[in-house]
């Protein structure tokens, strides 16, 4: 065999010391000197999770997408308590609720002191919750348990029972509250501050478990390597919190942001008991109260359905926007 001859043998040294190679095929050199196609995906395979995923898919249909159709649909319909009973016939109002609901100064108002109002709540039982989750991390079993049954207990009680109990907590005449803060007989749901003030205190109240208990386990999952050695960097526990836990738990920050801003958004049954309906003159108004007096106490239906679209599409609007930010950010959802 000559030189040449050994030099072109794949696999084998030339007089350069090279290591001869195998031919190229059409896409790239081949193995062997037989191409290999790697075998394409079973289409099957892809539909497997949404075999999975249909039963649920089904169920969510059933009972989102079609009760939002209905709600959009309702909105463009002049229907009233006439068009229910079937008195009148049912006529098509396009946006004709819309520019009614726009063209309203107390809707206006009442959009304000719903942003607000959520806004205080979210931050709220976001902090309250997060300092509680930090607290159970840092005491002994027993403390920990009584803590996490106390706030399973009030995240389980029913939103009518625990306005109730409140009220009779804060009550003028027999709450025990009033004598303990030294205020005689001040009725709580008299201002229109105040009242907002002790729903906000209830709805934290309900509210605040759910972010202890996931952020409690987010931090039960950062190693404790990291949390030593911010320990030794003589990193205070805000610190700890603000530059090592909180940039590691910002997923899950994320879901109990968006989830407590869909729940007190939508604030109605404390509202609506606290308050008797809104309170004085309309003064603790939040939207879904506006809505449900509009579509129930005024038989208004289309205007009810009108502000309900609007409450969707602001609550979409306001995650669109947040998870858009943190995408932004560089941080994986």
């Amino acid at each position: 065999m000559t030189t040449h001859d050994t030099a072109a043998a794949p696999g084998r040294t030339g007089p350069e010391g090279a290591v001869g190679k195998a031919p190229a095929g059409p896409h790239g050199p081949r193995r062997g000197g037989r191409g290999r196609r790697t075998p394409a995906p079973v289409r099957g395979r892809a539909a497997t999770p949404w075999l999975y995923l249909a039963p649920a898919l089904v169920v969510l249909a059933g009972l989102l997408v079609y009760p939002v159709y209905q709600l959009g649909l309702i909105s463009f319909l002049e229907y009233t308590q006439a068009q229910v009973s079937g008195g009148e016939p049912v006529t098509f109002q396009g946006f004709g609720n819309y520019t009614d609901l726009f063209a309203d100064d107390q809707f206006w108002q009442v959009l304000l002191a719903t942003l607000v109002f959520a806004a205080a709540c979210v931050v709220s039982t976001l902090a309250v919750g997060c300092a509680l989750a930090v607290l159970l991390t840092r005491v002994r079993a027993v403390p920990r348990l009584a803590l996490m049954l106390a706030a399973l207990g009030a995240w389980a009680t029913p939103a009518v029972t625990g306005s109730t109990v409140w009220l009779l907590l804060f009550d003028p005449d027999f709450g025990p509250a009033n004598r303990v803060l030294g205020l005689g007989d001040h009725s709580w749901t008299y201002g229109r501050y105040s009242a907002f003030a002790l729903v906000l205190l209830e709805v934290v109240w309900c509210s605040f478990p759910f972010v202890m208990v996931t952020v409690y386990a987010g931090i039960r999952a950062v190693p404790a390597e990291v949390l030593e050695a911010a320990s030794l960097d003589g990193a205070s526990q805000w610190r700890t919190w603000r530059s090592v836990l909180a940039p590691m738990l910002r997923p899950i920050l994320v879901v109990v942001t968006i989830q407590s801003v869909i729940w007190d958004f939508k604030v109605f049954t404390q509202i609506y008991v606290m308050t008797g309906g809104g309170g004085i003159a309309g003064q603790n108004m939040v939207l879904n109260v506006y809505a449900y007096q509009k579509a129930f106490s005024a038989s208004q239906y289309g205007l009810g359905s009108a502000i309900g679209v609007v409450m969707l599409l602001i609550l979409l609007a306001v995650t669109l926007v947040y998870l858009r930010l943190l995408r932004r950010q560089g941080e994986e959802l």
